[in-house]
């Protein structure tokens, strides 16, 4: 099973919640750095589904370009 962008922010609010509910400084600091580490694994999960998104666009983009310039050898 591949993880998301939700279930990395979904386990750093429960993280949040933690800490907050914490009652011990360092119990609370280390749910605090769990937080930050799964958002940071959620932005960089977006940042590189964003970049596949666009290279999948750029490859369909160049595939109705040459397939055009190939109908249009052909009719000349």
């Amino acid at each position: 099973m591949s993880a998301t962008s939700d279930f990395y922010r979904k386990q750093a609010a429960e993280c949040l919640v933690e800490a907050e509910a914490a009652k011990l400084d360092n119990v609370r600091q280390r749910y605090l750095r769990a937080e930050a580490v799964w958002r940071t694994m959620a932005d960089k999960l977006t940042f590189a589904e964003a970049g596949r998104e666009q290279e999948n666009r750029n490859k369909d983009a160049a595939r109705r370009l040459a397939s055009e310039a190939t109908q249009s050898l052909a009719e000349s």
